[in-house]
């Protein structure tokens, strides 16, 4: 049998719990042909780049799966059949990355010490003192709100 990882996206409207009924009928498909589920993951709810079917946001699941291809031929048709499913991708890997995914993983507070100090930004709503203002052509008065 294969190693695959799978990842879905539902639609933002419908609740974590119906999330993870879906998640347990994909599993039972999967047991049905032969297949083994590894670890589940459900990542929340998270932006998209750009709307899918009008939606926002989604709700992200990844499974890891070690089936043979009949079962994930059926679980991706009935996942295509579900009218809340948005995007999902199967991909067949080597082995199964062992503890969290790279989306559990909490940063850690020495990545954000490597940015460093930005210091004091100052108003920003003020004249910029390295560069001289020039006159306005109308003949407005300088300085005034924006």
């Amino acid at each position: 049998m294969a190693l695959y990882e799978h990842i879905y996206m539902a639609r933002q409207d419908v609740t974590a719990q119906q999330v993870e009924a879906m998640t347990e009928q994909m599993k039972t498909v999967i047991e049905a042909h032969g297949g083994k589920i590894g670890k589940v993951e459900y990542w929340g709810v998270k932006s998209l780049a750009f709307r899918i079917k009008k939606n926002r946001k989604a709700h992200f699941t990844l499974i890891n799966i070690d089936a043979p291809h009949a079962a994930i031929a059926e679980m991706e048709r009935q996942m295509g059949l579900n009218e809340d499913v948005l995007r999902l991708l199967t991909l067949r890997v080597e082995a199964h990355e062992e503890g969290p995914s790279a989306m559990m993983r909490k940063r850690e507070d020495s990545d954000r010490d490597d940015r460093g100090d930005r210091g004091d930004r100052g108003d920003r709503r003020g004249p910029r003192p390295d560069r001289p203002r020039r006159p306005r052509e109308d003949g407005a008065a300088e300085g005034g709100a924006f």
